[in-house]
């Protein structure tokens, strides 16, 4: 696995980071917006920032005193094309397996019946 999406897929896991990263959906944000919702110490708000930006799904500017945070939406592309090549597969697989559980189906109706 290439070691981007590998990055990418662990900062996804922990469900804090998922959600600092809907906030930012909606727009940048500082360190202590992003930290109200949570019961979590700026530090470790920091922490999950920099397993974010690591990742390469936020980036820090800077703003006078200010490090606004916003997302990098090109990470996400990547995961989502990953993923589209599965899930092509998965609808073809599941095409095969619903057109196999007819046939099941209609030749149980068809022996039923004799």
């Amino acid at each position: 696995m290439n070691d981007d999406l590998s990055l990418t897929f662990a900062a996804l896991a922990d469900p804090t980071r998922r959600a600092i990263l809907a906030r930012l959906a909606q727009g940048e944000a500082t360190v202590n917006e992003l930290a109200e919702p949570f019961a979590l110490k700026l530090p470790t708000v920091s922490k999950h920032l920099k397993v974010l930006q690591k990742a390469g799904l936020i980036s820090q500017g800077r703003k006078a005193q200010w490090r606004p945070c916003r997302l990098e939406p090109e990470r996400l592309k990547e995961v989502a094309d990953w993923v589209e090549q599965y899930r092509r597969m998965w609808e073809e697989r599941f095409g095969q397996l619903d057109e196999y559980l007819r046939d099941l189906q209609e030749n149980e109706e068809q022996h039923g019946r004799e």
